[in-house]
């Protein structure tokens, strides 16, 4: 594996993070936003990389005093909205037949590179005190995912999205099985920003905790998460759990150790429940206060051993098993309301299908020479000895899915365990070998 390469200098740093700004959804796809893409998406992996090795503070600083934070969430509620309104339309056209579908995948992974940032940052409280009202819109965002987990983990195992699917998809049907794959993975890591944003509780502002609390319920919906736990299942007799990207067998021995993502969810609940300002809002009334006593039967010595914090809501469940909570002050105050997602529904309003076919026009059916051009973009973006070096697992066939060696030599993209398997996949990897092929190995700045 190639060696972790360092952090983007400071000066480059600064430069990428003013240059980000929003856009139209109707632009999606296009030249401008590809711009705005790669920026994205080197600060995902500088931030990556600066997090490792103990530096993110720059990074940090940098969002916040250049007022970032609600750029980056207006941008990711716009490309969530485009992939519910008019993905759908661009696979339901039956005249579309794109040479290349990465140019969408790319639209597609954009929601997934500004959610992992803001994983990445917002664990800082002046990160979250920057987002302002866009806060609101932020809370929205994780609730929907986090009932999209929920709605999942009744249905089975997500479908795994393996590191060496990011090659151009050769369908649209594959597209579209890589969408519902990538859905997962950005659900779990809402779920970690939900968590940041829940360690400040005492600093947001009180709409955001009534939004939290009453309107979503986010307390019986995290109660939901830890009851049906989507990130595990059993297959085949065997439990499996999805960490660090992909699903993997448990062994025995390891099977009540608490996972990161287990953790998050047990972590929210504190923040919500145990604080007294969240405590003195929130509604507990018969039917939450049944839902929170199922966390008893979860709150195994085993449990508290490795989250002994957890000894807190034990008591605290025991004490509200046996007493009826005083009922929710009401505060005069006038709530603030998101307004990021309704202003884009509004904006874009019986368009769907317009925007989709104007995308189709203007920035989904590039010509070969177009095309050629921006893979020499993505050959600077998407750093392949970066993306390895971060990588957790090791390489994998891309036909049969065992530990790999083999490399296809022209595009470098491809992993093989053998030539029999390179072969067999040869037809369906051509049109993106002879792409990746012709760019450059070194690409000019101003490409």
């Amino acid at each position: 594996m190639a060696a972790v390469p360092a952090p983007l200098p400071p000066a480059e740093a600064e430069a990428l993070v003013r240059a980000l700004q929003g856009t139209e959804l109707r632009d999606t796809g296009g030249q401008g936003w590809l711009r705005q893409h790669e920026y994205v998406e080197k600060l995902n992996m500088h931030g990556i990389l600066s997090a490792s090795a103990g530096q993110e503070q720059l990074l940090t600083e940098l969002l916040v005093t250049y007022a970032k934070i609600p750029v980056l969430i207006g941008e990711l509620i716009s490309v969530e909205i485009w992939k519910h309104k008019v993905f759908p339309v661009l696979c339901r056209l039956e005249d579309f037949k794109p040479r290349s579908t990465f140019p969408i995948y790319v639209v597609l992974h954009h929601e997934a590179s500004i959610i992992n940032l803001l994983e990445t940052v917002f664990f800082y409280k002046e990160i979250c005190e920057s987002a302002e009202d866009s806060i609101l819109d932020l809370i929205d965002y994780c609730h929907r995912k986090l009932t999209l987990l929920a709605a999942r983990s009744t249905k089975g195992q997500a479908v795994e999205l393996r590191a060496q699917d990011l090659a151009s998809p050769s369908s649209m049907q594959e597209l579209q099985k890589q969408a519902e794959a990538m859905e997962f993975e950005i659900s779990l890591k809402a779920l970690s920003v939900l968590r940041f944003i829940t360690d400040q509780v005492e600093s947001l502002p009180l709409s955001a905790l009534t939004r939290m609390l009453n309107t979503h319920n986010l307390p019986c919906l995290l109660v939901e998460l830890v009851e049906h736990c989507p990130w595990s299942c059993w297959e085949a007799g065997k439990l499996k759990k999805f960490e660090n990207g992909t699903w993997h067998v448990v062994p025995p021995e390891d099977q009540v150790k608490m996972t990161k993502l287990d953790g998050q969810v047990w972590l929210a609940l504190l923040n919500l429940l145990l604080s007294p300002e969240c405590q003195r809002k929130y509604h507990f009334d018969g039917f939450n206060k049944s839902q929170l006593l199922k966390l008893r039967v979860f709150l195994t010595d085993v449990l508290i051993d490795q989250l002994p914090n957890l000894m807190e809501m034990q008591r605290f469940l025991s004490h509200l098993a046996v007493t009826e909570p005083a009922p929710p002050k009401k505060d005069l105050v006038l709530e603030q309301i998101p307004v990021i997602w309704d202003h884009i529904l509004k904006k874009n309003s019986g368009k769907w299908e317009a925007i989709a076919k104007h995308q189709v026009k203007h920035a989904f059916s590039p010509t070969e020479e177009e095309l050629k051009l921006q893979a020499r973009r993505w050959a600077q973006t998407y750093s392949l000895d970066m993306m390895e070096a971060l990588a957790p697992d090791k390489p994998r066939c891309r036909v049969c899915g065992v530990e790999a060696a083999k490399r296809c030599s022209r595009c470098r993209n491809e992993w093989y365990c053998t030539r029999a398997c390179q072969v067999q996949h040869w037809q369906k990897h051509k049109p993106a070998c002879n792409l990746m092929a012709e760019v450059p190995r070194s690409v000019v700045d101003d490409l």
